[in-house]
């Protein structure tokens, strides 16, 4: 451990279903490789035991399939839990002493955002804060007013260099493989630019509802979900300059710099809708006016990319799950060979999840005496191998201090006005069929004959 890496970790919401699904296997990869020799603290509600706690992290982890006995016989060793009401002065009190000598405590707020501000105006009241660092999840914020409340309430306890924003997109080994191959590959950097890209489409598509999370959906939708954060977020990876020095400061300051540049999206460029059903879905109201697909353009007023549409999708009951980004090149000036060049063929394909595929649409000559050309696509499939979980690789950052894979206060502002637009507008959610790829009027967002690019089944596996 270094002299600024945290002595405690702190979970709030222990006992909850992120702790389960997401926290308890990053735990446990993080002890196997030697990345949290510190004690482990764990804050619910009471009712609760320590051992009853070891047995929720052993059956998270049974569940995964993915159980390293002795990672999780040191993981026990190293819990603790603090029992009570988080708006009980003494809860705050007993984790107090349970952190005892530890000066650096890194704490997790994997609570509704609804109690950020309690558990930290607890934490402060208890003398808990100082030296210490913050962890709090998405969503941050319902909109840019609420956002703003939120930076207002976490500084008024930490400052920013201590506030670690989650976007747990940002942590996967596909997304930061996007980043890398922009910035690693000299041939892209010349034609990365409004003079030869003529369209960027980003497809967010997951084959199942809302899976039995009604109520949490109803609160949400799909523009909060996942359009302010992931898909603004996989734009601006897509679109920033590089930074000028390999530092996480001058990142951000160009991810900033590129949220800034972005137009607040014109309500009229958005397409809202709702798949057949899911007012049927537990906890859903009967009139839900909340969509589950949304499909937007948006504009980027830099010298790089002015006039460029940037489309994003987003939806559930679609026809697959995948996301993919597809970058259309323009076509060449002049058609030597009498036939179409470049739109439909020339292209960029970056397929981030479930597999991670980079692609190159090109035309080639078809074989004989013609000069006759046909559509073929140029793939490279990374196998990941042993990648860290994305909960992994941002507890252990967060941990050592490293804020480049987290968001700041003002990055989240600008992407909160960029999307206030599309959560103004009144218009009601259009209804379509499960297995469809959302409402016919998305289609109508893009012009021309080339229309979306619809993610399709990798036809071989990764190498």
């Amino acid at each position: 451990m270094s002299g600024s890496d945290c002595d405690a970790l702190v979970i709030f919401g222990v006992t909850g279903d992120l702790s389960y699904k997401k926290i308890f296997p990053a735990l446990q990869a993080l002890v196997a490789r030697g990345n949290l020799p510190i004690p482990v603290i764990g804050v619910a509600r009471g009712g609760w035991t320590l051992a009853r706690l070891r047995a929720r992290v052993g059956d998270s982890l049974t569940e995964t399939g993915d159980v390293d006995t002795s990672a999780v016989d040191r993981l026990s060793a190293q819990l603790h839990y603090v029992g009570g009401d988080y708006n009980d002065e003494s809860t705050y009190l007993r984790l107090k002493q349970a952190l005892s000598d530890r000066v650096r405590p890194l704490f997790y707020l994997a609570v509704a955002p609804g109690m950020f501000e309690t558990v930290v105006n607890g934490l402060a009241k208890a003398g808990c804060v100082a030296g210490a660092r913050v962890v709090v999840e998405k969503p941050f914020g319902r909109d840019l007013a609420s956002a703003r409340t939120l930076n207002r309430t976490l500084h008024a306890v930490f400052d920013e260099q201590s506030v670690f924003r989650i976007d747990h997109y940002l942590g996967k080994e596909a997304v930061q493989n996007l980043l890398y191959f922009r910035f690693a590959n000299s041939f892209l950097e010349p034609i990365w630019n409004r003079h030869y890209v003529d369209s960027i489409q980003v497809t967010m598509a997951e084959a199942f509802g809302v899976q039995g999370r009604g109520r949490f959906y109803e609160e949400v939708g799909t523009a909060r979900d996942v359009v302010q954060n992931h898909l603004l977020q996989l734009v601006a990876l897509l679109t920033m300059d590089a930074p000028a020095v390999r530092d996480a400061s001058a990142a951000r300051a160009e991810k900033l710099r590129l949220f800034r540049a972005m137009r607040p999206i014109d309500p009229l460029s958005v397409v809202r809708g709702q798949f057949e059903g899911y007012r049927d879905e537990a906890g859903v109201s009967a009139n839900s006016s909340v969509e589950t697909f949304a499909a937007c353009r948006l504009n980027i007023d830099t010298w790089r990319w002015s006039g460029v549409p940037i489309y994003l999708r987003a939806g559930k009951r679609l026809p697959m799950t995948a996301t993919e980004v597809f970058v259309r090149l323009k076509p060449t000036p002049l058609a030597i060979f009498d036939e179409p060049a470049g739109g439909l063929s020339n292209y960029f394909r970056f397929r981030l999840s479930p597999e991670v595929v980079i692609a190159t649409g090109t035309r080639v000559k078809q074989p004989g005496d013609g000069m006759v050309g046909e559509s073929a696509e140029l793939v490279a499939r990374h196998a990941s191998g042993d990648a860290n979980l994305p909960y992994e690789r941002l507890l252990r950052d967060a941990l050592r201090g490293d804020p480049a894979l987290f968001t700041q206060d003002e990055s989240v502002e600008a992407a909160w006005r960029v999307v206030q637009p599309m959560l103004d507008a009144d218009a009601p959610p259009v209804e379509y069929p499960s297995g469809t790829w959302g409402p016919p009027a998305a289609r109508a967002l893009i012009g021309g004959s080339n229309g979306w690019h619809n993610p399709a089944p990798e036809t071989s596996a990764p190498c």
